[in-house]
């Protein structure tokens, strides 16, 4: 078994390669840079340099490879639909003829249009289950780690600020928890086209949220909900573009509207045991400590 590793740097694609390198397999990395992950080619993985929109570097990265980990990166740009959809089909063509199966990472509302880019690596997902026949979408919930993007405010003013009403629940999941995941189905026996929902330990509202933080933080932290417009006009004068802001004005109304919610019920199978307190103790309060 060789496993192609398509994003080795990011928070789900490393601890990925180092529970499968953990396990004794054989990886392919595809990286720009070598250098980020010197540590894991000391450790015996197989480095292609390249980017993953270049067919020559994904037919050198699948060559000899029996399973695939796919992940879209969020490398937004005007044709950021076009070049998801177009470079899934590259490497669907690349694991075609190695007869590889793919495990695509999604999320949860993929099923759905007008969800932003979640709806783009909704229909990646498409495109690989077009093309081959053993594709495995994981759809997970929101990240935990997403909360890492409100550290500044959470640090200078105890509150952090969204559209998504307070109360309102949904899942959460650490990125950690959908590595091992990944990690469990890139080992297992399996054949087709399946759907894995990733849930984290339980549905949670920002206020919920907030809690945990304090606990964790030792003092308050708010969750502070603010209307949609305003939301985006943050977006707007933080510098992001048109386009960005566009693409996330879908999303954020998903989840405001539960749009976004997950077409798989939640099950033994798709929860995962990282708590919000954990993740609160363990990353956030080290990150704001920084």
């Amino acid at each position: 078994m060789t496993i192609l590793i398509a994003t080795p740097n990011g928070n789900i694609g490393r601890p990925l390669a180092s529970q499968l390198l953990d396990a004794g397999a054989s990886l392919v990395l595809i990286a720009r840079d070598p250098a980020k992950v010197a540590d894991l080619q000391a450790r015996g993985a197989r480095v292609v340099q390249g980017s993953l929109d270049d067919p020559a570097t994904l037919a050198r990265a699948f060559e000899g490879v029996s399973d695939a980990f796919w992940l879209t990166p969020p490398t937004f740009r005007p044709d950021y639909r076009q070049w998801a959809l177009d470079t899934a089909a590259a490497a669907a063509a690349e694991a075609k003829k190695s007869g590889a199966r793919v495990v695509v990472l999604s999320s949860v509302g993929a099923h759905q249009a007008g969800n932003g880019p979640v709806s783009v690596v909704g229909e990646v997902e498409g495109v690989l289950r077009a093309a081959l026949p053993d594709v495995l979408a994981l759809r997970p919930a929101y990240f935990f780690e997403n909360f890492l993007r409100d550290a500044a405010t959470i640090a200078a003013q105890g509150a952090w600020y969204g559209p998504t009403p307070a109360g309102r629940a949904m899942p959460m999941v650490a990125t950690k928890d959908i590595a091992a995941v990944a990690a469990e189905e890139l080992r297992a026996a399996w054949r087709g086209h399946r759907i894995r929902g990733v849930h984290g330990p339980a549905d949670l509202t920002m206020a919920e949220v907030a809690e945990a933080f304090s606990e964790a933080l030792g003092r308050e932290v708010r969750y502070v909900e603010v209307p949609l417009s305003a939301a985006l006009e943050a977006m707007a004068g933080a510098g992001a573009p048109d386009f960005v802001v566009a693409l996330y004005a879908e999303l954020l109304d998903g989840f405001v509207t539960g749009r976004t919610d997950p077409a798989e019920p939640r099950t033994r199978e798709t929860t995962t045991p990282t708590t919000i307190a954990e993740f609160a103790r363990d990353v956030l309060r080290p990150a704001l400590a920084r």
